[in-house]
């Protein structure tokens, strides 16, 4: 499952994504990763949740991103969820935002597929995305 915490820059959305993760660990069976452009947030998160600077690591394109992605999934098993704070700037999709629902459509078959859910925030309004995404908008803000 692929879920979308959608609203402009500044509306609140890495607020609510750290509210969400951090209430959902305490129910959790599996491991929670959460993908953010910097290690900020690191205070802010349970200490059983991993914490991943994408921006630590040489990642040019989406198709690159998505790769990265799979490589978390491979080496653990137990992987839940994970979190994707500031999705199109950790994607590398800000210079082509119409590539946002192939990739998501990427991230869908790979929840599928490994049984892991993504839950991403996303800089744009709800009007901004393709309709095809609606039916995937957690909340709009």
């Amino acid at each position: 499952m692929v879920q979308l915490i959608v609203g402009k820059k500044g509306k609140g959305k890495t607020k609510y994504l750290l509210e969400k993760v951090n209430s959902e660990i305490k129910e959790a069976e599996g491991n929670f990763v959460y993908l953010d452009k910097s290690s900020k947030h690191m205070y802010e998160l349970n200490n059983r949740i991993r914490l991943i600077d994408v921006s630590a690591f040489p990642l040019k394109n989406s198709d690159e991103f998505v790769g990265f992605v799979c490589g978390i999934i491979s080496q653990d098993h137990d992987l839940e969820k994970m979190f994707l704070d500031s999705f199109i700037k950790l994607s590398h999709l800000d210079d082509d935002p119409e590539k946002m629902y192939d990739c998501i459509q990427q991230l869908k078959e790979i929840s599928r597929n490994f049984n892991v859910d993504f839950i991403l925030s996303v800089s744009l309004d709800k009007e901004e995305l393709s309709s095809d995404l609606y039916e995937d908008i957690l909340i709009s803000l």
